[in-house]
C-alpha cells in the first residue's frame, strides 16, 4: 500500500477492477487478451489447464448482432486444438480445461471474438503432453 501524506491510501474497487460495467464507455480502448502458458502440475499429469483474462472485452454469453451495441462491450472465446477444422466456443470467462489429448506437441489458438462471432484479436498457446505410461 502506497502513504499519501503519512495516510495509507487504499486501491478503490475502480483501480483494481475498472469502470463500472453498468455505465457505457465512450471511445473505449480496443479489446486485448492474455493467455498464460498451460499450468506445469496438470500437464505433467495428461491435462490441459489454459488461463487467460481479457481487457477491455467482458467475457458473457451473449451473442447476436445486438449485442455489438453493448457498453462496455462484451465478447466470447472460440478454441481450436491442433488445427481441427472445427472450434469450440466458450463464454464462462473461466480456465480453459482439455482432457484426452495424445501426448505429443500440440496447439491452442485461442480468438477473442465479438458477439456475432467475428474475430478481434487471439493468442495461440503451445506444449508438449508427456507420456505418462512412461514416465510412471
Amino acid at each position: 500500500m502506497e502513504k499519501l501524506d503519512g495516510k495509507i491510501a487504499v486501491q478503490s474497487a475502480k483501480d483494481i477492477r475498472g469502470p463500472s460495467p453498468l455505465i457505457a464507455i465512450e471511445n473505449e480502448a480496443p479489446a486485448k487478451l492474455i493467455v498464460d502458458p498451460p499450468l506445469a502440475e496438470p500437464l505433467a499429469q495428461g491435462r490441459v489447464f489454459i488461463q487467460y483474462r481479457t481487457e477491455n472485452l467482458r467475457v458473457l454469453p451473449v451473442f447476436g448482432k445486438g449485442a455489438l451495441e453493448v457498453s462496455p462491450r462484451i465478447g466470447h472465446i472460440h478454441i481450436t486444438v491442433d488445427d481441427a477444422p472445427w472450434h469450440f466456443v466458450d463464454a464462462s470467462g473461466e480456465t480453459i480445461i482439455l482432457v484426452g489429448l495424445e501426448p505429443g506437441v500440440h496447439k491452442v489458438l485461442i480468438e477473442l471474438a465479438d458477439p456475432t462471432h467475428k474475430v478481434i484479436t487471439s493468442e495461440t498457446v503451445k506444449f508438449t503432453l508427456p507420456d505418462i505410461k512412461k514416465s510412471s
